[in-house]
């Protein structure tokens, strides 16, 4: 049995978990112990320095969060937005990838409030590595369960003039498959042309990409009537033979 599991075990039968800080705590014990800096230098580095790290890769940060997010271990519902709040507010990276990892983890229990807190996790220490990850899991599961919210938030974060709302409006779908709405998609798309924000038009040309694999004639069609940055056409039809 390794060491945390062993802690796990003990903090467990004490219901030591039951509190924030200290579930946090033991989170911050394990991160600190396993902090590597050079790895970190390196990961700072391609994060434009944007962001401190421990220094932990995303194989053995997993593995650290095993127990953490063990059925046994996980928090109450109720707690998991105050523990996502306090770790954004932290200043290396791996805390806000757990975060939004173990939100992830209450897919199933999704309640309409919820957008608030995807929201303030997309506009707070904003970047790709996260952002990404939040509007096509976290954003993406919420709008499929509360479709009637879709053009109340999608229509907001197209008007907010905040880019990484509007990348979370065009990937949100991104995992829909052959459930995504094109037409929705399409309207989407139109209502950012003319940007010239590479996070946007990359974005755009993702998701076409994506959704390639699944309806090609469409992205095809789409593609050549459509006035899209050369960015954009690029990698919406990097796929098509």
């Amino acid at each position: 049995m390794s060491r945390i599991d062993d802690l796990f075990l003990k903090n467990i039968r004490t219901e030591k978990f039951k509190r924030v800080k200290d579930y946090i705590d033991t989170l911050t014990e394990e991160f600190a112990r396993k902090a590597n800096p050079e790895i970190a230098m390196g990961q700072k580095a391609y994060m434009r320095n944007q962001f401190e790290f421990f220094g932990i890769k995303t194989t053995l940060r997993r593995e650290i969060q095993r127990p953490f997010f063990a059925k046994e271990s996980l928090p109450p519902k109720e707690k998991v937005e105050e523990i996502v709040k306090i770790l954004w507010s932290k200043a290396e990276r791996e805390y806000q990838f757990f975060s939004q990892e173990l939100a992830y983890k209450y897919r199933s229990k999704l309640e309409e409030d919820d957008i608030k807190l995807f929201e303030y996790m997309v506009t707070h220490k904003s970047w790709w590595d996260t952002v990404d990850f939040i509007s096509s899991k976290l954003m993406g599961d919420y709008l499929k369960r509360f479709p009637g919210q879709r053009e109340i938030y999608v229509e907001q974060w197209i008007a907010s003039k905040n880019k990484w709302l509007q990348r979370s409006a065009l990937l949100f779908q991104l995992n829909y498959k052959e459930q995504l709405d094109a037409d929705f998609l399409g309207y989407v798309i139109q209502s950012l042309l003319g940007s010239n924000e590479f996070f946007i038009n990359k974005a755009i040309g993702w998701i076409l990409r994506q959704y390639s694999r699944t309806n090609p004639s469409w992205v095809v069609e789409f593609a050549n009537k459509t006035q899209l940055h050369k960015l954009s056409h690029k990698e919406a039809l990097r796929l098509i033979k």
